[in-house]
């Protein structure tokens, strides 16, 4: 069984149509014994992370999403909750990857928020998520907040600097880009992740 993380604050339509359209079965649920007896968990995100993180606290998910053992992707904002913490409001995070989400700089002639196709590189090809999926395919941001590189990215893009486009640490995976809305690129990552055995 697939869940996607019902919290009030993820990109839950786009990422269910995303499944759908996979032959994915899925379920929404805030529940946290449904949750953790997931086969795959989907954590969705998209907003303001402080706002975002005082909604996992409100339904008491925080500690069920840090003890997960199985394969658990993080979109967006998803991603950078699993930081441990956002400049974004001054957001304590969820501690699974040690390092700090940065604002980008508007200052270095950038418009901000960083919104639209860009290039992606892969930089662990270990990664089943990346199966089929080439360093220079486009995918989908919208985005002003960023995680730098750091020793568990395994995917970067550059926006006036290189980010990370993707994490993994264990068996947490985080994508900075929505692969809901990247076409066949995005398609292709979402039926890696449902594929991934640990």
């Amino acid at each position: 069984m697939i869940v996607i993380i019902d919290y009030d604050a993820g990109n839950i339509c786009s990422v269910s149509n995303a499944l759908n359209r996979l032959g994915v079965d899925f379920v929404l649920s805030d529940d946290k014994e449904v949750i953790k007896s997931a086969e795959k968990v989907i954590f969705p995100g998209v907003g303001h992370a402080f706002a975002a993180m005082e909604k996992l606290r409100a339904k008491k998910l925080v500690s069920t999403i840090q003890q997960l053992k199985q394969p658990v992707l993080g979109i967006c904002v998803g991603m950078q909750l699993l930081c441990d913490y956002s400049h974004e409001g001054n957001t304590e995070g969820l501690g699974v990857v040690h390092t700090d989400v940065q604002k980008f700089d508007s200052s270095k002639d950038i418009k901000v928020p960083h919104m639209g196709w860009n290039r992606l590189r892969i930089d662990d090809d270990s990664s089943n998520l990346f199966n089929g999926v080439l360093t220079e395919d486009y995918v989908y941001f919208v985005h002003s907040y960023y995680v730098p590189l750091n020793q568990n990215s395994i995917a970067s893009c550059a926006y006036s600097l290189e980010f990370s486009a993707a994490i993994k640490h264990e068996n947490f995976y985080g994508i900075q880009f929505h692969a809901e809305k990247s076409g066949k690129v995005g398609e292709r990552i979402l039926n890696n992740f449902m594929n991934i055995d640990l």
